[in-house]
């Protein structure tokens, strides 16, 4: 069975009233860098954080009352899991969602707060799902499927027929790939509504599972190992649709793979940029236009923002990589005389610079430096990685030799 347009309105008019219909938002800003002219999904802003309960809500409505009354089990990362317990608990059936035992806190307590019973099984995704297959057969109860459905498939499309009927003259769209349930429904919706339109898809460099489906290529076979801790959890598949693979395959020209550097930059750029709070995966299709401007320079281009459920712990570990990448927090060590009044001098030189002092570390006794001299380590805010040498070619005239320990460093 292949999913059609017509499944998709079908979707469309079943979701009237139970989902929000999400903001397709302009982004200046992000255009200026990018040098394409950027129009942003935000299915970040849908009502469990992700574009699932679209696609999960069309399948739970579609079920027996047999099946209704037995419950339902799904496998999830956990944008999928709070996309059937969301909708599970209005319905008012019993959901239990197997998830891998690494997942996000954040991702555990909302999917249980919607009334679901979670239960961590695996190291990844495949093995949850392994053990949700298992808890099916032995109890009966119906799996949704996070992707390979009909059903959820069409759900999922909804995303780009409000998209396109937003912004019917896009040249191109970006879509992160996991499963591929996102994708082959946005496919089909945009390639119905606007045939000539460009497809991108874009996967985890170290998930690249549709990607290898598609080249004939045996899993793990790509110069990334396939596999491994990524930030973009909710596109972290190895094994990718079946039904889905034929619906890319026919529509989506070309598939990216985004490194963990770029899906980090993505986040933060989001969030500083466009104040928006954006996971990994859901920034991966920003992550996949920096990385080749060239192809969509003067293009006008969707970009799906997927979801935007991220560990706060997580997020702020991002920005703080990313200042330090930037040049922006600094750790420098400087030679000093141990006598009174020099690491005031010092600081004072820093001052003067326009450098702020986070912490400082003084050692006596730990650094390699004669017995009448310290280590003085020191965390610094500051601009860029110019406002960096300017503070170390300071405090090197004033005699004080200084080593660049973490900071500016480009990935």
């Amino acid at each position: 069975m292949r999913v059609s347009f017509d499944d998709i309105q079908s979707a469309a008019k079943l979701l009237q009233g139970k989902v929000p219909r999400t903001p397709s938002l302009s982004s200046p800003v992000l255009s200026k860098l990018t040098g394409a002219d950027i129009t942003l999904k935000l299915e970040n802003l849908q009502v469990t954080g992700s574009f699932k309960p679209r696609g999960a809500y069309v399948k739970l409505v579609s079920l027996t009352q047999d099946e209704k009354k037995a419950g339902v089990i799904a496998a999830s990362a956990g944008n999928h899991a709070q996309g059937v317990a969301y909708h599970a608990k209005n319905l008012g059936l019993a959901a239990t969602i197997y998830m891998p035992e690494g997942t996000p806190f954040t991702k555990v307590g909302r999917t249980e707060a919607l009334g679901a019973t979670v239960v961590l099984s695996g190291e990844g995704l495949s093995e949850a799902r392994d053990a949700a297959l298992g808890q099916c057969a032995a109890q009966g109860q119906t799996f949704i499927h996070p992707y390979d459905d009909e059903k959820i498939i069409a759900g999922q499309g909804t995303v780009g027929l409000e998209l396109l009927s937003d912004v019917p003259d896009l040249d191109a769209l970006v879509v992160p790939i996991g499963g591929g349930g996102l994708m082959a429904g946005i496919a089909v919706a945009a390639k119905a509504m606007k045939p000539d339109i460009e497809i991108f898809g874009v996967e985890a460099a170290l998930y690249p599972s549709m990607s290898e489906a598609l080249s004939k290529k045996a899993p793990g076979s790509s110069v990334d190992k396939t596999g491994g801790q990524t930030i973009a959890e909710g596109i972290a598949v190895k094994v990718p649709g079946t039904l889905t693979r034929p619906i890319i395959a026919e529509h989506v020209s070309e598939i990216f793979l985004a490194g963990e550097v770029a899906l980090e930059q993505a986040t933060q750029t989001y969030l500083e940029l466009q104040r928006l709070v954006s996971e990994g995966a859901g920034a991966a299709s920003l992550a996949a236009v920096l990385a080749n401007r060239d192809r969509f320079e003067g293009r006008k281009v969707g970009l799906v923002v997927s979801g935007g459920n991220i560990d706060s712990r997580l997020l702020s570990t991002i920005l703080m990589r990313g200042l330090i990448r930037e040049g922006r927090l600094v750790r420098i060590r400087i030679e000093i005389s141990d006598a009174p009044g020099v690491l005031s001098k010092v600081s004072g030189l820093i001052g003067e610079c326009g450098g702020n002092i986070v912490e400082v570390f003084h050692q006596r006794l730990f650094y390699d430096v004669p017995v009448k001299q310290a280590g003085v380590e020191v965390v610094l805010e500051t601009m860029n990685a110019n406002h960096v040498n300017e503070i170390i070619e300071k405090l090197e005239q004033a005699g004080f030799p200084v080593q660049q320990l973490v900071g500016t460093s480009q990935t």
